[in-house]
């Protein structure tokens, strides 16, 4: 590693990005942290996933992937911003796993310190992948790893609260006719939206469909079209339509508020579909909607697939066999259901709507999905999304107006 490298690298470990997609839920870390096996037959697997234990389909697939070809693997497992940190550290010393399954917006991190090897240099095929989703594991014109699948935002809503207050799902296409929405099922008696607004990432996370959908630019949180997002949101606070509780909400308890029977839409994410299911009522899923129609673009959780830079260079050739095994068409399909994931190929989507319909809405919200660091943004984005979710939090507690909010946010970001 040569030393202008070496100084990106141990800059960013002083400085590790700690964004959160807020869209996984992880166990604490756990697992061999032992260093790479100096048998050139062992290559190490490292994953955000301590979930899923020895026996588990997933640690099998790592093993299957081995063997087909022609190594042992040596898997462990850490909490997500744990693996950041782990990473970084290996790469100062040298001592990288071969292959290195992180959450996508720690890709331009890495990317940036010299930590990973572009898809051009590691032979990965990345052509079926959807450009938007693979957009978050780009930097500077490279790619660096390919997404192993994706979740995203949506909006559930309540079926019976949407009937009693004499709502069609079907009307609901933009800003406006979701607005009257809430408006009727207020007036009914019921409650309108919920959502998580806390001064972290998640807050962030969730404002982007709307930051996004309003036409507004990550470059620019100031402009006119992201003072109209923060508006409505201010709006329907204001209005009674969503609870001044969003300010400090979680999308967990978000979710709690959605499950108590008595709000018509929550946005969340894919993470929250088993519980769905255990919700007591009936429910379903549309895409957030833009201002003026069609479907919002919603901010991407999920991982990537990437290779670490190696000493010996003679090992990226038995990695690419293994990112490609772990993302072919067959396996995909059963790791992304194991994960809640939609799949990141259009063939695999296919598949997962064919056997599971319900998945239809989720998988047209992730087609319109845009990675937090796309638009090569890259390291700037925790920056800017720290500006944005405090621009929120002043405006939604009534410190600030939106524009002023905002305003004060991209002077802080330049």
């Amino acid at each position: 590693m040569n030393r202008s490298a070496r100084r990106r690298l141990t800059a960013a470990v002083l400085t590790v990005v700690t964004v959160t997609a807020g869209a996984t839920a992880c166990s604490s870390g756990s697992g061999d942290t032992s260093t790479k096996a100096a048998d050139g037959g062992t290559y190490t697997i490292w994953d955000p996933y301590p979930q899923f234990n020895k026996g588990s389909a997933w640690a099998k697939l790592l093993d299957d992937c081995g063997t087909k070809a022609g190594v042992k693997i040596k898997r462990t497992a850490f909490d997500t911003s744990d693996l950041t940190n782990k990473a970084l550290l290996a790469a100062q010393q040298d001592n990288s796993a071969d292959v290195l399954i992180v959450d996508n917006p720690v890709v331009s991190t890495l990317a940036e310190a010299g930590v990973l090897t572009t898809t051009d240099d590691n032979k990965i095929d990345t052509s079926a992948v959807d450009a938007n989703l693979l957009g978050a594991g780009q930097s500077g014109g490279k790619t660096y790893g390919t997404p192993v699948g994706a979740n995203t935002l949506a909006l559930y809503y309540n079926k019976e609260v949407l009937k009693d207050a004499r709502v069609d799902i079907e009307s609901v296409k933009d800003w406006d006719s979701l607005t009257a929405a809430l408006a009727q099922v207020e007036k009914a008696g019921k409650k309108g939206i919920t959502f998580s607004a806390i001064g972290t990432e998640e807050g962030s996370f969730q404002f982007l469909p709307w930051f996004w959908g309003s036409g507004a630019q990550l470059a620019d949180i100031g402009s006119a079209e992201s003072v109209s997002a923060l508006s409505l949101w201010k709006n329907w606070l204001d209005k009674g339509y969503a609870p001044n509780s969003v300010i400090n909400n979680t999308q967990t308890t978000s979710w709690q508020e959605f499950t108590s029977g008595d709000y018509a839409f929550a946005e969340n994410g894919t993470w929250q579909l088993a519980n769905a299911e255990k919700a007591g009522f009936d429910y379903g899923v549309i895409p957030v909607p833009g201002a003026d129609g069609g479907n919002a673009a919603a901010p991407t959780g999920g991982e990537f697939v990437t290779v670490p830079i190696q000493g010996e260079t003679g090992r990226y050739a038995t990695s690419q066999k293994l990112v490609t095994c772990l993302t072919s068409t067959d396996n995909l399909l059963a790791t992304d259901t194991t994960l809640s994931y939609v799949a990141p190929t259009t063939e695999v989507q296919d598949k997962q709507v064919a056997a599971n319909a319900e998945l239809k809405p989720w998988v047209d919200a992730v087609k319109a999905a845009k990675g937090r660091t796309s638009d090569d943004l890259g390291t700037k984005y925790p920056k800017i999304s720290e500006q944005l979710w405090k621009a929120v939090q002043s405006a939604l507690s009534g410190s600030a107006s939106p524009k002023d909010a905002l305003g004060s946010a991209q002077s802080a970001v330049k």
